[in-house]
Order: structure tokens, then C-alpha cells, then sequence
């Protein structure tokens, strides 16, 4: 659907931008890069063909967009977040709206994810506008500061219960 919005739109796809390397995430990107002739941006410890490995802190640019790594492991271990002009985050199965994501999956690690969530993504700005890698919400898309007051359970308690015992985490 993407790919063909694109060209009725007359754009051409030049990059794919992978947030980790689940298999149901990554597995059209060998299509895609065959029908648009794009190439893969991923975390450097992923386990899939990347074109271009990244890592926390890196910025490249595609056009005029402006894009910022961060490195979120917890759900995945390779899992990143792409921050775009400062404006936008594409967060992945780290940060849903009104929940995170899962921490008892193989190579998950529910203290990466605590210190992904409340170290890493804290520095967000609440104005930013948040949009995760599935629709699992009352919304396709959420701001920093909304999740920051409404996701379901944000006491320190709770967090840290939650997370010490692996299951689905809280921001």
C-alpha cells in the first residue's frame, strides 16, 4: 500500500527504516527494496541485510528531513527509535500509545527496556508528535507528553514490578 501511495503521489522511496529485526517487521523488505530499488537502514547489531548500520547518536539526513538515532533496546536488542526534525518520533515496538512493548519474548531484557523508556526517551520533548511501529491504541498516533500522563500505569512501583517480573511494560 505504501509503495503505491508513493507513486501516486510521484515520490520515490529511497530508504527503508527498520526499528528492529523481528521477523513480521522486516519480512516485506526484500520486496520492497525490489520494487523501488531502496536501500535498508538498521541498527548495527542487527541480525538482517542492512545498506547502512546505525547507532545511538548517529544523524543522516534523507532529503531535507533530518533524522536522530536513539538506541532502545528492551523489546529487541537491536531496536532504535528514529527522531525526525525534532518534531516527530518513530518509536517502534518500544513505546506504543497507552503501553510499551513486550518484555517476555526471546532476547528482550526488561531492564534495557526500563532504562530505554525512562533514560533514553525521557529527554523527548512533550510536543513531539509519537507515532509506534503497530496500532495497538485508541489512536494511530500519540505526543510524548500525552503518553507521559496517560499511559496506563506510570508509577515508579509499578513500573518497577512490572518490569522485574517481564511482562508487558508501562512508560
Amino acid at each position: 500500500k505504501l509503495i503505491l501511495r508513493a507513486k501516486e503521489l510521484e515520490l520515490d522511496i529511497e530508504w527503508i527504516l527498520n526499528t528492529h529485526g523481528h521477523f513480521y517487521n522486516i519480512e516485506g523488505n526484500e520486496v520492497a527494496v525490489k520494487m523501488t530499488g531502496a536501500k535498508i537502514i538498521a541498527h548495527r547489531n542487527a541480525m538482517f541485510y542492512t545498506d547502512l548500520k546505525v547507532d545511538h547518536g548517529d544523524n543522516f539526513k534523507i532529503g531535507n528531513i533530518n533524522i536522530n538515532v536513539l538506541f532502545t533496546p528492551g523489546h529487541c536488542p537491536d531496536e532504535i527509535c528514529f527522531f525526525v526534525n525534532k518534531q516527530v518520533i518513530f518509536t517502534g515496538d518500544v513505546l506504543f500509545v497507552g503501553e510499551c512493548g513486550r518484555t517476555d519474548l526471546p532476547g528482550s531484557n526488561p531492564r534495557e527496556m526500563y532504562h530505554s523508556l525512562f533514560k533514553v526517551l525521557s529527554v523527548i520533548p512533550d510536543d513531539v508528535d509519537m507515532f509506534p511501529g503497530h496500532d495497538y491504541g485508541n489512536s494511530s498516533m500519540s505526543t510524548m507528553g500525552f503518553e507521559r500522563m496517560n499511559n496506563y500505569e506510570k508509577t515508579a512501583t509499578n513500573v518497577l514490578t512490572n518490569f522485574q517480573i517481564g511482562c508487558t511494560c508501562i512508560f
